[in-house]
């Protein structure tokens, strides 16, 4: 029998990808505890929009409708703008699916927390990773975690995974190798402003600069603009809010009207750019999942579906728990991830004219549609081993 501070797994991060690994795991049958440095429903820098793989994720996972409960609404078109041209694209009902949704990550984040303590998980916050622990093989064999009240804890572990971010401290500790760099990162100012009409998903694109619009919760919708790291620096860095307003007038003076006689909530927040990569996924008791593992520039808006597609890969590989499961798990990653991120790369170049741009998210759609695909396989290899 385990100690009372011996888990099967600990991951380290409660956010949509921790919070899925453990939920999964959990319903495997594992022992799972959670930790993480903040606490249950906070917020975080998000771009919300959940493209299909994702939706479809919580769908098979019954977590949808506790997301779509929160007043999430329903997106039905998404609208490619490449200047003054405008291409309008329906969702289309199917596999259970029947909108894409934008979760606020208070509440997404949340409804995955829930559903992994009611598969069993332990959750811990307001505890953050001091440190590792190895065997005399070099094994990681758990955690040390810091309390506010600055006492340590130490947690035995077969697998310890950091779901913790771009900052992963997981990551860090273990030296993960970054595998593979992007070349080009964008910067990206966004707010949440109310009484914005919501007709969908909008993503609009000049030269050199693009604007998206995305309906989340409580009647507020994510505006944002992205730029070049240089043109934030020259345009926006010293004035925020005027930087903010100027691109978007530029762009679709349009919905710029539209914010401009709206009421944004808490202001106005910047990313400033990271380049994407992908780390080593994986070591001898240890794994990287979300952000931690894979990073993908925000211009494409398609983190967070990653995120859940790789819970799912990782929470495979650890209930096989062999290393040729966890070594797919990476090469999975990997396959699915590099066309992603590619083309995100490309479109964060912003050396594209505007017929380049329809390219680039031609290619971004056939990445889109593989992932689903894969996604879609699951559930039939998991009903041939039923069989």
């Amino acid at each position: 029998m385990r100690s009372a501070n011996a888990y099967d797994v600990v991951v380290v991060g409660a956010r949509c990808a921790g919070a899925a690994t453990a939920m999964l795991l959990a319903r495997r049958g594992l022992r799972v505890l959670v930790v993480d440095r903040g606490q249950y429903g906070t917020d975080t820098l998000s771009t919300h929009a959940l493209m299909r793989g994702g939706v479809l994720q919580l769908h098979r996972w019954g977590v949808l409708p506790a997301v779509v409960a929160r007043g999430t609404p329903p997106v039905r078109t998404t609208t490619f703008h490449y200047g003054a041209e405008a291409i309008e694209v329906a969702i289309k009902p199917g596999k259970g699916i029947e909108a894409l949704y934008a979760p606020r990550r208070t509440v997404l984040d949340a409804a995955l927390v829930d559903a992994a303590r009611a598969a069993g998980a332990e959750l811990r916050y307001g505890q953050t990773l001091a440190d590792l622990r190895y065997d005399g093989e070099g094994r990681v064999v758990g955690a040390v975690t810091l309390d506010a009240a600055g006492r340590l804890h130490e947690i035995a572990a077969d697998l310890v995974i950091g779901a913790d971010g771009i900052g992963s401290a997981v990551a860090r500790l273990v030296r993960a190798e970054v595998t593979h760099q992007a070349r080009h990162a964008t910067a990206t100012v966004f707010g949440y402003f109310a009484d914005i009409p919501d007709t969908g998903y909008h993503w609009h694109y000049v030269e050199r600069a693009s604007v998206g619009r995305i309906p989340t919760n409580d009647g507020r919708t994510c505006v944002f603009v992205s730029v070049p790291p240089s043109r934030y620096r020259t345009d926006i860095l010293k004035d925020r809010t005027a930087g903010f307003h100027a691109v978007l007038r530029e762009v679709s003076p349009a919905l710029a009207g539209q914010v401009a006689g709206s009421v944004t909530e808490g202001g106005l927040l910047a990313f400033a750019g990271r380049r994407s990569y992908l780390r080593q996924a994986h070591g001898p008791g240890w794994a990287l999942v979300g952000d931690a593992g894979y990073f993908k520039d925000p211009i494409t808006a398609h983190g967070i579906t990653d995120a859940l597609r790789d819970a799912e890969l990782l929470a495979e590989a650890a209930v096989r728990g062999s290393a040729a499961a966890f070594a797919e798990y990476q090469a999975t990653r990997d396959a699915l991830s590099r066309p992603l991120l590619d083309v995100t790369d490309a479109i964060a170049a912003y050396d594209w004219d505007l017929e380049q741009a329809k390219t680039l998210h031609k290619a971004l759609n056939q990445a889109m549609k593989r992932e689903v695909e894969h996604i879609l396989a699951l559930d039939a290899d998991a009903t041939r081993e039923a069989a």
